[in-house]
C-alpha cells in the first residue's frame, strides 16, 4: 500500500538524489579541520565545518526521500522537504549541503509545476525558494551569496515545468479530439453501410419477385406442350433459377459485407487458389483417379473441409502442407497433412470439417504425432 501507485521514474529520481546526498554527507563527516582551512586558504569553501556527524546522512535523506511519493501530493513532498533541510541546518549548522540540495530543490519546483491546481504550483514554487534558502544559507562551499545566483534559476525550472504541463495538456487534448473525430466517422460509415444494406434489401426482394413471376410463367406455359418443346420450357427454368441464385448471392454478399461474395460457389478446382492464398511458401496439391464434374453439395463440402484444416495448419510462414485429392468412381478421398504450430485452433477446424462432412454422410479422421496432423476425409459421391 505504501508504494502503490509509485513508478519506475519515481524511484529513479529519488534513489538519484538521496545517493546524490548521501555521499555528499559522507564526504562531510570524513572531511580533517586541516582539509577545511586548506580549502577555506585556497577560496574553495568560505567558511568552516561545524559537525561531522554521521546523523547529518539519515536527517538529509529525510529530505530527498519523499519525493517518491511526489504523485500522491507535492505539496505535502515539499513542505516535509522544506522542514527536513530546516532540521539539518539547525543541528550541524554549516556542512556543505549544496551539492545536493540544490538539485532537490529544481525537482521540486519542476514536479510542482505539474500540479492539477494553478494553487498548489505556485505554492510548491515558493516552498522551492524556502527549501533553496535554507540549503545556501549556511553552505560551507558557497555561502549566502549563491542564493541570488539560484533562486532565478528556481523560477526558470518552475516555468519549463508550466510549459511542459501544458503541452501535456493540449496533447491529451488533441488526443481526445482525435478520438471523437474517429468515433463520428465510424458512425456515419456505419450509417452509409445500414443505407446501402437497406437499398439491396428492397432490390433483392423485387429480384425474387420479378424472377418468381418469370419462372411461375414459364412453368405454366409448359403444360400440353410437347415433350421436346417442354424439356426446352424446363432447361430454360432451371438456367434461369440458377441465375436468380447467382444474383441473390450477390447481393446477400454484399448484405454480409463478405470479400468473396462475387465468387462462384467454390469447388474442387479451387483449391489451387485456396492453397495459393495461404501464409506458407511450402503449400501442394495432389490431384489423382478420375478428376470429374460432382454433385454441387460434395464440391463446396470439399472444399470447406479443406479450408478448415488447412487454415488451422498454415499459422507458421515455413510450415508445409500437403492436400492430396482422390476421385474415386463412389467417393471422394480429401488428405491433409501439415505441421500443427502453437496457434493453430486444430480442435475447433476439425469439427467444422466433421460437421461439413457428417451433412453428406462421410467421415472426416485425424491423427496428430509429434506435432504433425493427417486427416483423412471420406465423402460419398452420389451418381
Amino acid at each position: 500500500m505504501v508504494f502503490t501507485g509509485i513508478k519506475l521514474r519515481d524511484w529513479g529520481i529519488a534513489g538519484g538524489l538521496t545517493l546524490l546526498g548521501v555521499l555528499l554527507m559522507l564526504e562531510n563527516t570524513q572531511t580533517t579541520d586541516a582539509q577545511v582551512r586548506n580549502a577555506i586558504a585556497e577560496g574553495s569553501m568560505v567558511h568552516a565545518q561545524s559537525s561531522h556527524s554521521f546523523w547529518m546522512i539519515p536527517v538529509f535523506a529525510a529530505a530527498t526521500t519523499p519525493v517518491l511519493w511526489w504523485r500522491r501530493g507535492i505539496l505535502a513532498v515539499a513542505t516535509v522537504s522544506v522542514l527536513a533541510m530546516a532540521a539539518h541546518v539547525l543541528l550541524f549548522g554549516w556542512v556543505t549541503r549544496c551539492g545536493a540540495g540544490l538539485p532537490l530543490a529544481f525537482v521540486i519546483a519542476f514536479l510542482g509545476a505539474q500540479a492539477s491546481k494553478r494553487t498548489t504550483a505556485w505554492i510548491v514554487c515558493g516552498l522551492s525558494v524556502v527549501l533553496t534558502v535554507f540549503v545556501l544559507v549556511i553552505d560551507a562551499t558557497t555561502g549566502p551569496g549563491a542564493i541570488i545566483l539560484a533562486l532565478p534559476i528556481v523560477c526558470i525550472v518552475f516555468g519549463v515545468g508550466l510549459a511542459a504541463r501544458r503541452r501535456t495538456a493540449l496533447n491529451r487534448e488533441l488526443a481526445d479530439r482525435e478520438a471523437e473525430l474517429r468515433q463520428l466517422r465510424d458512425e456515419r460509415a456505419a450509417l452509409d453501410v445500414a443505407d446501402d444494406r437497406a437499398r439491396l434489401s428492397r432490390q433483392l426482394d423485387g429480384l425474387l419477385q420479378e424472377r418468381l413471376a418469370d419462372l411461375t410463367t414459364a412453368a405454366e406455359s409448359a403444360d400440353g406442350l410437347p415433350p421436346a418443346e417442354a424439356r426446352a420450357v424446363l432447361e430454360s427454368i432451371e438456367s434461369g433459377s440458377r441465375q436468380t441464385l447467382d444474383d441473390m448471392r450477390e447481393i446477400v454478399g454484399l448484405l454480409r459485407g463478405d470479400d468473396v461474395a462475387f465468387a462462384p460457389t467454390p469447388t474442387v478446382a479451387h483449391l489451387d487458389t485456396l492453397l495459393a492464398r495461404l501464409r506458407t511458401a511450402h503449400s501442394q496439391l495432389v490431384v489423382t483417379g478420375d478428376p470429374r464434374a460432382l454433385p454441387a453439395t460434395v464440391e463446396l463440402s470439399a472444399y470447406r473441409i479443406v479450408e478448415h484444416l488447412v487454415t488451422a495448419l498454415a499459422d507458421q510462414a515455413d510450415a508445409p502442407i500437403v492436400v492430396s485429392v482422390r476421385f474415386e468412381a463412389d467417393a471422394l478421398e480429401i488428405r491433409v497433412n501439415g505441421q500443427v504450430g502453437e496457434a493453430a485452433d486444430l480442435k475447433a477446424a476439425i469439427a467444422r470439417a466433421k460437421e461439413r462432412a457428417k451433412l453428406l454422410g462421410g467421415s472426416v479422421d485425424v491423427k496428430v504425432t509429434k506435432g504433425r496432423a493427417g486427416a483423412v476425409a471420406q465423402l460419398p459421391v452420389v451418381g
